[in-house]
C-alpha cells in the first residue's frame, strides 16, 4: 500500500523529533562537568555540520546554481534557524526557569497559526483551532513550567525571541527547495550557524567554557567527545536533515506541530536513560499533543496554501527574520 506524501512526511517528522529529543540526555553530562550551554551546543552544531558536509557536497555536485539561488535561504537557516534561536534561548534560561523558556519557545506553532489568520484575515478551520488548544494543553502538562523568583521581563522577551526564531526555522525549512536537497540546506546551515555561534562565544557575548575531562554517561566513564559525537550525529545531523525534509513535505504549520513531539521524546529519554520520573500529567500531555497533531493533520487537503513568513529568497533585502 502506497503512503501519501503527508503520511510519509509525518513519519519523517517523528524521526526528527525522536532524534532531536535525545540531545538533552547526552548533553546533560557535559553541562554537569563544567561545559556552558553555548559551548556544548556550538560543538554539537559544528559536529553535525561536519558529518553532513560530505553528503551535502555530494548532493549538490553539478547543481551549484541551486546553491546560489538558495543562498539567502541557507543564510536564514544558519543565522536564525540555528544561531540566533540558540543564542536567545541561552539568554532566556539564564534569567527564567528552563521549563518556562521551553514552553514559550515551543508555542511557535500557535504563532504560525496566528500569522496566517492575520495575513489572510480568514479564521482558521475549526480542526486547526481545536488542535492548537489541545496541543498547547498537552505541552503545558509535559513541560510543567514554573520556578521560584519574580517575573523577569527581559528573560521572557528572550524566550519570545526563541519562539519567533523557531517559527521562522519551520518556514525557511518548508520553502520550495528549488533544486536544493534538504541535506544540503541542513549541512550548510549547520556549518555556517556553528561558526556564527563559535564567533559569538569567542568574543564573549555568551558564557563559553568547556572541560575536556572524562564525563559520566549513564553510569559509565567516557571521553568528553563521546556524548558530543552521539549528539552531533543523531540529535543534530540526522535530526536537522529529517526535520527539513519533513517540513518541505508537510508545510511549516503541520511540521511545527509535529515538532512538539520533541518535548515528549526528551521526557521519555530522561525517564529511560536518566531515571527521571515520568509523571501521569506528562503522559496525558503527550497524548494530548498527539491528538492536537491529529486535528491539524485532518485539515482538508484542498485548503488554501499557507502564506510565507519569508519572501522568496532571491534578493538580500527580501530576507525577513522575525
Amino acid at each position: 500500500m502506497k503512503r501519501s506524501p503527508t503520511s510519509l512526511g509525518l513519519v519523517i517528522a517523528v524521526i526528527a523529533a525522536v532524534s532531536f529529543g535525545a540531545s538533552g540526555a547526552f548533553v546533560k553530562p557535559l553541562l554537569e562537568s563544567g561545559w556552558s550551554p553555548a559551548a556544548a551546543v556550538t560543538l554539537r552544531v559544528l559536529t553535525g555540520g561536519i558529518v553532513l558536509a560530505p553528503f551535502a557536497f555530494l548532493a549538490v555536485r553539478g547543481k551549484w546554481t541551486a546553491v546560489w539561488r538558495a543562498r539567502w535561504r541557507i543564510l536564514a537557516m544558519a543565522g536564525i534557524g540555528v544561531a540566533a534561536t540558540q543564542l536567545v534561548y541561552f539568554a532566556a534560561i539564564q534569567r527564567i526557569p528552563v521549563s518556562s523558556a521551553i514552553l514559550i519557545e515551543y508555542m511557535a506553532p500557535l504563532l504560525l497559526v496566528a500569522f496566517v489568520w492575520i495575513r489572510t484575515r480568514k479564521t482558521p478551520k475549526a480542526v486547526v483551532l481545536i488542535g492548537s488548544v489541545v496541543a498547547l494543553a498537552g505541552l503545558v502538562l509535559v513541560v510543567n513550567p514554573g520556578g521560584s523568583g519574580g517575573f523577569d521581563l527581559l528573560g521572557h522577551v528572550f524566550a519570545l525571541g526563541a519562539m519567533v526564531g523557531c517559527a521562522i526555522y519551520y518556514v525557511v525549512a518548508a520553502r520550495p527547495n528549488d533544486g536544493l536537497p534538504p541535506v544540503a540546506l541542513a549541512g550548510f546551515g549547520l556549518l555556517l550557524g556553528g561558526l556564527a555561534l563559535g564567533l559569538v562565544g569567542l568574543v564573549g557575548l555568551v558564557p563559553f567554557t568547556a572541560s575536556f575531562d572524562d564525563v559520566q554517561v549513564f553510569g559509565n566513564t567516557v571521553g568528553w567527545w563521546v556524548p558530543i559525537l552521539i549528539v552531533g550525529v543523531v540529535a543534530t545531523a540526522i535530526a536537522y536533515a529529517a526535520s527539513i525534509t519533513a517540513s518541505e513535505m508537510l508545510g511549516s504549520r503541520l511540521a511545527s506541530f509535529a515538532g512538539l513531539l520533541e518535548v515528549v521524546a526528551a521526557a521519555v529519554y530522561a525517564w529511560i536513560l536518566l531515571g527521571e520520573a515520568l509523571s501521569i500529567p506528562q503522559l496525558i500531555g503527550g497524548v494530548l499533543i498527539l491528538v492536537g497533531i491529529g486535528f491539524v493533520r485532518s485539515e482538508k487537503a484542498d485548503a488554501a496554501p499557507e502564506p510565507a513568513l519569508v519572501n522568496p529568497p532571491t534578493e538580500p533585502l527580501e530576507v525577513q527574520r522575525a
